[in-house]
């Protein structure tokens, strides 16, 4: 199949662009294999961030891609030979399928190792070695690994203690739980790994590609103190090990007092592994291959001790070990500090009491004062591992949870003692902590954790996508076979007081899963130490390494100093941070207190790998092509469920802080973090979001209730591509404070291939100072080939769907009268019709350059004229505005005008009325605008503005004819003038219209003004019988406010009659211009009276005239109308109601 492309010739403005072209339409067949090549420029394995920009058109940063960086030989002969000399110039982006297969065959994902020391002494001025492939496979690389970090401290320490509590059932049920949760995850986690290359990083860099920076950064720095606080926990493990297990007697805090036994122990823990903590530091500090090296003994000791676990489970069906457990009545008893489970023993026919009786008794005497719970029961002698066939398991069945410093006790029957206040200072076996399910499902959950070892290692592999996902789904498989076997075995094998003893004392201070192993407790005991001083050593290695890689992503800029480290790459910073958050950990000195915290950090970071496959699967992305295909979505779903659950059975304080943490560190990434673009599943769920609402918006509009401003607004950009006018931005925060949609938009003239760099300059420029401004809202930059069609193309074309503008905001062009170039108004109008047009609501600023910024505006008013309905604009708008903090001490005045016949009184308490039905608190009066005769004033005004239409009609003749169709303007104006039989009227109306256009007007225009006054002395002075054409003179400042003043005393005396005499003159002009004038004027003058101190003045803003010969005498209507006052802001509704009184 082949796809068929046209080729279209345009202007011949670019030549070099068109060189050969010869103007006719080209077809180009091409296969679809060549087209898919040129369009996977982004399809290609990520290897490595760049934060340079590419060249590929678009200016947004680009993954690096190996096969592209070519160098210029590759490129000699890529280019070598003429049948492709059609695609040459696009070698560059678009490389020969022959070179891209051959770099993608050479290709190996390496990851950057850190080299040490010692290698760089060594390798010091000798050639580098050649790196070699990996060959690691799926065993070595992944099964072992995963094995090696999965079964850890929880197996050795606490897994009897679980079933012992929890029973043979619920225990099963826990087991199960986490497991499941845990299998459910590297389903997803190899759906996502096999789907292209993962490179180091792991977990972290499989979450924040898939799920975008934010949620990335979150569940990075989230997996980051999870491995950070599971180092603690090892260490811990480790130091419980050696004070509990190996050597007792090295105990710094010692105390007889059992009440204070526990808090000593915690202090031991904290001073051991401390120093357990600088030690493993040091040694990650000087050399990671050490513990690289050492790897290899960690892992046999976990599978020596697992194996020694299932050779005493075999042996005591034949022959159980000997561990005898003394019980006084039904309760268990500390074998420490007695040999015999005897009361009294006969030595030589006499009775002799045992060190057990000088436990409970005052004194070795027979007739000694003890303890009633001892004096009343027996003391028997049980079996602690009666073996695989005694039918213990119907006795551990089920749960045994209590309060902390509850009796460890076997269900047998017992004489029960009255006082019990003796019971805590007796060398009885009690619980430490309160137990409940919940708990122990926190305490086990560490233990099927470390399922991401063999991810972490994806560089090592010799096939990644192959031995990810069967390394770690069958480690999984191992580990829960091995933890719901030893679950059944435990509960089979070990009496339940045995079980319920989390520290041995009752077996004489063994480690209870030391007692079933063969042939010695010390395989178990060695075996776990060994696993927990790698597995600490572990962490301290990973956990800087995912810091630096965070830092180094730049995604949380407060990080960005632990991507640094020492000259070989090491993260020595990272490494401070990790080992000054694992001393916290370790200062709980509780391997149960902080167990459950870690868990909450896996958990999370798992329950976001789950939603990063199933947002993949639902929203069916074309990159989504994972090898591994027996995923689906619904699994993700459940998995990340039950991550969900497990977090809040766990422990829900602690669940609700972990996301706590992860809201603000995402919160903070969004408000201050780095902008990335990784592909990520959250933008396209995003994308599919704003689809489906789009899609509900375009059913119906929306209801005048859910109307607001969504705003377009118009800048005009200087020559270097700057806003001109910023602060209409500002203006554009104060009014919609965040809400709604904005659209910011600007018109380069050109073509888009001439501009696109241009474009691109712009769109940054408005970007930037949108961000400074706090505008939140779109940029669109367009080129098109003159100014109004390209505001028009926005009009029409910005938005999408029902998100599209309901107004336009642009700024008052102040210069028009000043600008040679019509077009700058004639667009101004062009954009009212279109808006008109389109019935959306357009808002003017004038002066916006005045408009206040960030600063608090003291207390003042908003003044609104409301002249004619415009569906509530003007109500609504002072309303908005007053929700800012800019304008909030601003108070609102609502104008009206009543004409001769309305009823003002009326009017008054109608609108009153209505503004209490808006709930809308405003002042309100009725301004009364009397019929009067037009003044001289509006004449003259009036016939300036004709005037200089018709001058500025000869704008596109040669400057010969210009000049020369001014002069006959000229002489018309001085032969009218002659005319008059009142000439004094006319020399005060001249020079008042000369004040008012001094400032504005150009400089032909002012000279003509200054001739036709000029004329007027004459003919005052009886002096104008030989009139130059041409009066050339100095105007200044101070004879323009002499004159004025002095026609202002001669318009003190000119009575009606004047008036009429001066129609000589007048009567060529437009009856319809100047009743415009004259509400203009009148217009004015009442809301300069009015409203001249306002913060803010709001106008209803007229129509544009139908004929648009009167398009500039439009303008001049507005300007007049706006006149003397400084923020304005005209506002011409939509042609719909935009506020009720309804709820």
């Amino acid at each position: 199949m082949s796809e068929r492309f046209m080729v279209v010739p345009v202007d011949q403005d670019d030549d070099d662009a068109r060189a050969g072209a010869d103007g006719d339409s080209v077809f180009l067949d091409t296969g679809a294999g060549e087209v898919e090549i040129a369009r996977r420029r982004g399809s290609v394995p990520i290897l490595q961030y760049n934060r340079e920009p590419t060249r590929y058109g678009d200016g947004n940063p680009r993954e690096s891609i190996p096969f592209f960086h070519n160098t210029e030989d590759e490129k000699g002969n890529l280019y070598d030979g003429k049948n492709m000399a059609l695609f040459e110039e696009e070698m560059d982006s678009n490389p020969m399928v022959s070179s891209l297969l051959s770099k993608l065959a050479n290709y190996t994902n390496l990851t950057q190792g850190v080299r040490e020391h010692e290698e760089a002494d060594e390798d010091e001025g000798a050639k580098k070695k050649k790196v070699k492939s990996p060959q690691m496979g799926t065993f070595i690389g992944v099964y072992l690994p995963c094995l090696q970090n999965i079964l850890g401290v929880i197996l050795f320490l606490r897994m009897t203690w679980i079933v012992g509590t929890a029973g043979i059932l619920e225990a099963f049920i826990i087991v199960s739980m986490c497991c499941t949760c845990t299998m459910l995850t590297a389903i997803s986690m190899s759906a996502i790994a096999t789907n292209g290359v993962v490179p180091a990083g792991g977990s972290y860099y499989m979450i924040s590609r898939s799920l975008g920076p934010e949620f990335g950064g979150a569940v990075g720095l989230c997996f980051y103190l999870g491995t950070t606080f599971a180092g603690a926990m090892y260490i811990l493990g480790t130091i419980e090990i050696l004070l509990t297990y190996i050597v007792p007697n090295a105990a710094i805090f010692k105390t007889d007092d059992k009440e204070l036994q526990a808090e000593a122990m915690l202090n031991n823990m904290r001073v051991y592994g401390t120093c357990c903590l600088a030690l493993m530091s040091l040694v990650v500090f000087v050399g990671v291959k050490y513990v690289n090296k050492l790897a290899l003994v960690f892992l046999a000791a976990v599978v020596l001790s697992i194996l020694a676990i299932y050779a005493g489970v075999i042996k005591t069906i034949f022959e159980p070990p000997v561990f005898p457990v003394c019980l006084l009545g039904n309760r268990t008893l500390q074998n420490h500090n007695f040999d015999k489970c005897l009361k009294t023993e006969i030595i030589d026919n006499v009775t002799m009491t045992t060190k057990l009786w000088s436990l409970f008794c005052k004194g070795p005497e027979l007739n000694a004062s003890c303890n009633e719970y001892f004096s009343m029961n027996n003391v028997t002698e049980i079996q602690g591992i009666p073996g695989l066939t005694s039918g213990v398991i119907s006795e551990n069945m089920w749960s045994s949870y209590g309060p902390a410093g509850m009796l460890v006790e076997k269900s047998v029957s017992s004489e029960e003692s009255i006082d019990t206040s003796q019971d805590v200072l007796m060398p009885y076996v009690v619980n430490d902590i309160t137990t409940f399910f919940t708990l122990l499902v926190g305490i086990y959950f560490p233990s099927v954790t470390g399922i991401m070892a063999g991810s972490n290692r994806s560089g090592d592999l010799r096939d990644a996508q192959r031995s990810i996902p069967i390394g770690t789904i069958l480690a999984i498989a191992t580990t829960t076979i091995i933890y719901l076997s030893c679950v059944v075995f435990f509960g089979a094998c070990i009496e339940g007081v045995v079980l319920r003893d989390k520290f041995g004392d009752s077996v004489k201070g063994n480690l209870v899963i030391g007692t079933l192993s063969w042939p010695s407790p010390w395989v178990i005991v060695i075996g776990s130490f060994f696993s927990c001083c790698g597995a600490g050593l572990q962490s301290l290695t990973g956990a800087p390494r995912l810091l630096q890689a965070i830092a180094r992503d730049g995604i949380v800029p407060f990080l960005e100093v632990f991507g640094h480290g020492k000259a070989n790459g090491e993260p020595t910073w990272a490494l401070l941070l990790t080992a000054f958050i694992c001393e916290s950990g370790i200062l709980i000195a509780s391997l149960d207190a902080v167990a459950p915290i870690l868990s909450m950090f896996f958990l999370m970071c798992y329950l976001f790998v789950n939603l990063a496959c199933a947002l993949q699967t639902l929203l069916k992305t074309p990159n989504w092509r994972p090898r591994f295909k027996y995923y689906h979505w619904t699994l993700s779903f459940l998995g990340m469920s039950l991550c969900l659950a497990l977090m809040f059975i766990s422990s829900w304080h602690y669940a609700l802080v972990a996301m706590l943490i992860a809201g603000c560190i995402y919160k903070y990434i969004e408000y201050r973090g780095a902008e990335k673009e990784w592909g990520d599943g959250i933008r396209g769920l995003s994308l599919n979001a704003a689809r489906y609402a789009l899609i509900r918006l375009e059913e119906s509009p929306p209801h005048t209730k859910n109307w607001r401003p969504q705003l377009l607004v118009l800048l005009n950009l200087d020559s270097e591509f700057t806003v001109k006018h910023p602060r209409l931005l500002s203006f554009t925060t104060q009014l919609k404070a965040g809400k709604g949609l904005t659209i910011v938009g600007s018109v380069l003239e050109g073509t888009f291939l001439t501009k696109e760099a241009e474009a691109k300059r712009a769109e940054q420029n408005i970007k930037s100072v949108m961000a400074a401004e706090k505008t939140k809202g779109f940029c669109h930059v367009v080129a098109s080939s003159n100014l109004r069609d390209g505001i028009s193309h926005l009009i029409q074309s910005a938005g999408l769907g029902g998100m599209k503008h309901n107004c336009v905001l642009m700024a008052w062009p102040g210069s028009w009268r000043q600008s040679n170039d019509p077009q700058s108004w004639k667009s101004f109008i062009e954009t009212i019709r279109e808006t008109t047009a389109a019935h959306q609501a357009l808002l003017v600023a004038k002066n916006v350059d005045s408009f206040p910024h960030q600063e608090r505006l003291t207390e003042g008013t908003i003044d609104v004229w409301w002249i004619v309905h415009d569906g509530g604009m003007l109500m609504l708008l002072p309303f908005l505005l007053r929700q800012h903090k800019v304008w909030r001490k601003c108070k609102m005045r609502i104008f009206t005008v009543a004409q001769m016949d309305d009823n003002s009184i009326q009017m008054k308490k109608d609108l009153q009325m209505f503004l209490y039905h808006l709930r809308l608190n405003a002042e309100v009066e009725v301004v009364e605008m009397h019929e009067s005769d037009i003044s001289a004033f509006t004449y003259e005004k009036t016939l300036v503005m004709e005037q200089r239409s018709q001058m500025l009609k000869q704008m596109q003749l040669s400057r010969t004819e210009r000049e020369r169709e001014i002069q006959s303007i000229t002489d018309e104006s001085r032969s009218s003038i002659r005319r008059k039989k009142r000439t004094s009227s006319v020399h005060s109306t001249g020079v008042h219209n000369q004040s008012s256009q001094l400032d504005d007007d150009n400089p032909d225009e002012a000279q003509l003004i200054h001739d036709r006054n000029t004329a007027s002395h004459s003919a005052i002075n009886d002096k104008a019988d030989a009139t130059p054409d041409r009066v050339h003179m100095t105007w200044t400042r101070e004879k323009f406010l002499t004159e004025r003043n002095r026609n202002r005393e001669a318009n003190a005396n000119m009575t009606v009659r004047d008036l009429f005499n001066m129609k000589p003159e007048w009567e060529t002009l437009k009856q319809s211009n100047v009743r415009c004038m004259h509400t203009a004027v009148k217009l004015n003058e009442v809301v300069r009276c009015k409203s001249q101190d306002a913060h803010l003045v709001l106008l209803n803003m007229p129509g544009p005239p139908k004929n648009r010969d009167g398009d500039e005498n439009y303008m001049e209507f507005l300007e007049v109308m706006m006149e003397g006052l400084n923020r304005v802001l005209l506002v011409r509704g939509g042609g719909r109601e935009v506020i009720t009184i309804y709820s």
